[in-house]
This record gives C-alpha cells, structure tokens and sequence, in this order.
C-alpha cells in the first residue's frame, strides 16, 4: 500500500510544476475580467481566485523571474524602461484628463487586451491531456493512473476551461449591461476562433503571449503565412468545435447552478430570470 501511495505521489508531484503554471495563465484572463467587466458578489468567488492565482504562482516564481528577464533581454533595457515611462505617463493622463470626460480609460483598454492576449491560456489546458497520455504510457500502476493522476487532470483541466467559460461569460454580462447583448453570440464565436488560433501557435508552433511583446515580427510572419495550409485550418477547425461545444455545455451547468441557487434563496428572483437563462446572469455562488 506505502509502495503504491508514493508512487502516486511521485507520479502526481511530477505534474506541479507545469500545471501550476499553465493554470496560473489561466486564472490571469479571469481575474482581469473581474476588474474589466463584472465584480462578482459572492466573496468566495472572488477570493478562491486570487487564492487559487498566489498559489499557482508561488511555484512558479523562477520560472516568471525567468521569463520577466527574457522580456527584457529580447526588447532592451532601454525599451523596457522606455515603456514603463509611457505608461505611468498614460495612466496619468487617464486620471487627469479622460476620466473626467467619462470614458474608457486607457488603463481599461490595456487590462482588455491583455484579458484577450491571455485567454486562449484558459482553453489551451485541454491540449495537456497528451502529458497524460505519455504518463500512462510510464507504465505506471492502474491504480495510480486512475486514483490519482486521472482525477489531478480533470481537476486541473475543469479549472482552467472553466476560468475560460467564467471570463467569456463576464464580457457577455458586459455587453448586455451597455446594451450590446445582440452582439454576445457573435463575440463568443470570435472569441473561441481567436482561442483556437492561439492553441495552435502554443501548442504546434511553440509561440507563447509574451512574443507579442518580444517577437512580433516573426508571429505576425507566422499569422499571414503558416495558418493558411490545410493541416493547420482542419487542427484549428477541430479545435473551435470542441471548444465552442465545451463552453456551451459548462456555461449551461454554471447557469443551472446560478438558478437554483435563485430557487433556493429567491423565488421571486429566480421567475424574474428565468426567461433570460440563456444570457450570462449574476453569479452569487
């Protein structure tokens, strides 16, 4: 029995790493669209995630360190400085000046692209079942395949495709709120393209977001040129479909829950929603 506890430890303890830091990617579009578009009100929500953010992240300290100096490395001291000039020179301007015309600021649009950069982070967590899949094939116990490093992959995979859902879900509430909602489907198609696009330039082509910052020039060369064969559209097809399916599914499991939730603590309320369930709805779990 000892044998077989540390061995799936073992097994488990393997995946720490990496999986802390995918899934920390994850949670990054989903805390930024607490910020952007849609406070939740249930305090465990909003805690579990920055609980869930630190402590993905603290295993990954060196690994982010590391990537903060290839960052400077690849655009240059001075660049690097040269922005974080630019920046706090923004930010001041968004305090003095267009936030008294009430407008966007421009803080807003930056935390919006970043939010879109990361995403397809969230949806890319699916792509690591081939770790497990190369896992098993380590001749590993059945026990330990499916007592424990089956159950840390779902656990794993549900939280960062659900980080997913739950930030799309939240720009749709956005939407809805500044009178957009015709436009939510059609943004949540968009959405999962783009997400299709960026698992394929992680996951085949080894691009990872920060090259948007330090090699632009070689992913907009790989956008315009590599994208268009036909193995990539039919990976990238396939793609949209299981993400389009998935999100579909996990966005009717989280408003089924959101609504009898309403039943259990608000007739009332939950009649009032009920004929919207298809929309995104606040989330007071």
């Amino acid at each position: 029995m000892m044998g077989l506890i540390l061995e799936a430890l073992t097994a488990m303890g393997h995946n720490v790493r990496w999986m802390s830091w995918n899934l920390f990617l994850a949670l990054v579009p989903l805390a930024l669209s607490f910020w952007l578009f849609r406070k939740p009100r249930s305090r465990w929500l909003l805690w579990g995630t920055c609980i869930l953010l630190g402590a993905t992240f603290l295993p990954s300290t060196r690994h982010v360190l590391s990537y903060i100096k290839h960052i400077v490395q690849d655009v240059g001291t001075t660049y690097f400085l040269g922005a974080i000039a630019i920046t706090l020179a923004l930010m001041a301007v968004d305090i003095w000046v267009l936030r008294q015309r009430g407008v966007r600021s421009l803080r807003w649009w930056g935390g919006f692209f970043w939010s879109i950069a990361f995403l397809p982070n969230a949806p890319y967590v699916l792509t690591d079942i081939i770790h497990l899949i190369e896992q098993i094939k380590q001749e590993h116990s059945v026990w330990t395949v499916t007592l424990a490093l089956i159950p840390q992959y779902l656990v794993f995979m549900l939280l960062g495709f659900g980080s997913y859902v739950l930030s799309v879900m939240n720009l749709g509430y956005y939407l809805k709120q500044q009178g957009w909602g015709k436009i939510i489907l059609a943004t949540e198609i968009t959405i999962h393209a783009l997400s299709a696009i960026g698992i394929y330039l992680g996951r085949f082509i080894r691009f990872n977001t920060w090259d948007i910052l330090t090699n632009p020039d070689a992913l907009v060369n790989t956008v315009m040129n590599d994208l268009i064969g036909k193995r990539p559209v039919v990976v990238m097809a396939a793609t949209f479909v299981v993400i389009a399916v998935l999100y579909w599914v996990m966005k009717q499991v989280i408003l089924g829950i959101s609504q009898r939730f309403y039943s259990s603590q608000s007739p009332s309320e939950a009649i009032g929603h009920s004929a919207a369930s298809s929309e995104p709805i606040d989330l007071r779990f």
